[in-house]
């Protein structure tokens, strides 16, 4: 099932996150204790028996409370397969990604149904078809849920910071200077960092910095060794890779890269 990824941690205490972003649709749950989610500008503090939501590409952040014990599970679902499942359920007019308005579900029938879906997804005794099977039935039933409240409002960002955008997703492994990324825009320097900012949720540094980390996680996700994939997502050294990983990712590259040879 190389669409979905399932993130199981027990004492969440020390895993904390710097603000990032993924490329894939992110559905959690928590299973104990309590925690503060910045999603975007607004915070949540949210609990046992809360599901949270982050649509793709927008800026995030969970972590503990003053070092109260927590726990959660994380599903990353593959933002094409999961836009296509939208489509073909009719959920979605044409098959192009909507983000989902909902950021947070407090409803025990659909918690209690993730945590089954979770557990059959770690247990090795089940089947491939049962697996997939239950996969779909499960976010279906919540996506066709989702579908009956508010719409996410298209928020219309300048064709200039798309461009910067797309420019940064291209070029990643160079170094760009900001006036680079001035000359391509037609924005000066400050206004450039505080309107990219304002939309995207991270400047336009952090923004790559954010999408190195994801190509890395491409990179070990195909086999590839640790020094070899810092140097090749734009890292100088293989520590200053390690370090950037941990913030963003919260699991060092050699723990995210076991535990995908574990599953």
């Amino acid at each position: 099932m190389p669409y979905i990824e399932l993130r199981k941690i027990s004492d969440a205490r020390r895993v904390c996150y710097a603000p990032h972003s993924h490329t894939h649709w992110s559905f959690g749950a928590v299973t104990a204790g309590k925690s503060t989610f910045r999603y975007r500008d607004t915070p949540y503090q949210i609990s046992t028996g809360d599901l949270v939501l982050m649509n793709p590409h927008w800026v995030h952040a969970c972590n503990p409370i003053e070092n109260e014990p927590w726990a959660y599970l994380m599903l990353y679902v593959d933002t094409n397969w999961l836009t296509d499942l939208r489509y073909q359920a009719g959920l979605l007019a044409s098959p192009r990604w909507e983000d989902i308005a909902t950021a947070v579900i407090s409803k025990p029938a659909f918690y209690n149904a993730y945590q089954a879906m979770a557990a059959c997804l770690l247990d090795n005794q089940r089947s491939l078809l049962e697996k997939q099977t239950l996969v779909v039935e499960y976010l279906l039933e919540v996506l066709q849920w989702l579908a009956q409240g508010p719409r996410q409002p298209r928020q219309k960002v300048p064709d200039e910071l798309l461009a910067v955008a797309a420019y940064l997703d291209a070029y990643a492994l160079k170094e760009l200077p900001l006036q680079e990324l001035c000359d391509y825009s037609g924005y000066s320097a400050g206004h450039l960092i505080r309107t990219f900012k304002q939309h995207f949720g991270l400047t336009p540094h952090a923004y790559l910095v954010n999408r190195r980390i994801q190509l890395g996680q491409r990179e070990l996700k195909q086999g590839k060794s640790i020094v070899e994939t810092a140097l090749k997502v734009g890292f100088n050294d293989q520590p200053h890779f390690q370090r950037t990983f941990k913030q963003l990712v919260a699991a060092t590259p050699n723990q995210y890269r076991q535990s995908l040879g574990e599953q």
